[in-house]
């Protein structure tokens, strides 16, 4: 719990720097590489988290793999992150981010679960029922529950939505245990 505060604060620096120099969506494409990097390489977070490596060392590195890819604010702040040695919870701190500039740019995330794969059509009516809820533009990020039976939970932050086939039963079991006489 403590990570996720601290992750907030430095969050917030960086996209009020990020915002002060104009540059919240080039420093989330950079965010982006350092994320697709982090999940592709378990060396590279070893190397984020690694205690043993000195944080001048950190910083050559940082700058020999990500010098020329991305900006120099992004590059600047993973430095500081070293330097205060707190590179150890950078996804948490991009995770914070993506959040920040999606509230900021009105934009809610809704995790949606499905049995199965949806085609192009379900995930277009899926997306424009929840912007009809939410009074916001949403970006759905879907993922396979092979325990779903079939249908799919949705979820906006706190609210979850079931549309599963299981949750679905057992409301009809309940309309019909009402309306059975006592």
């Amino acid at each position: 719990m403590a990570n996720i505060r601290v992750a907030q604060r430095y969050a917030l620096a960086i996209m009020g720097l990020a915002e002060e120099q104009k540059l919240v969506e080039r420093v989330a494409q950079d965010f982006e590489v350092l994320k697709k990097t982090a999940a592709e390489s378990r060396e590279f977070l070893v190397f984020l988290k690694s205690p043993v490596i000195n944080k001048e060392k950190k910083k050559e590195i940082n700058g020999q793999i990500f010098g020329k890819t991305i900006h120099a604010v992004s590059l600047e702040f993973l430095n500081f992150l070293a330097e205060k040695r707190r590179e150890d919870i950078l996804q948490q701190i991009m995770e914070q981010f993506f959040a920040l500039r999606n509230e900021r740019l009105g934009i809610v995330t809704v995790e949606v679960k499905a049995a199965v794969e949806l085609v192009k059509d379900q995930s277009a009516e899926i997306q424009k029922r929840f912007e009809g809820y939410t009074k916001k533009k949403v970006q759905i990020s879907f993922r396979l529950d092979k325990q779903l039976k079939g249908g799919f939970i949705a979820r906006v932050g706190d609210t979850v939505y079931d549309g599963s086939i299981k949750r679905q039963l057992e409301l009809l079991r309940e309309r019909f245990a009402e309306s059975l006489p006592a």
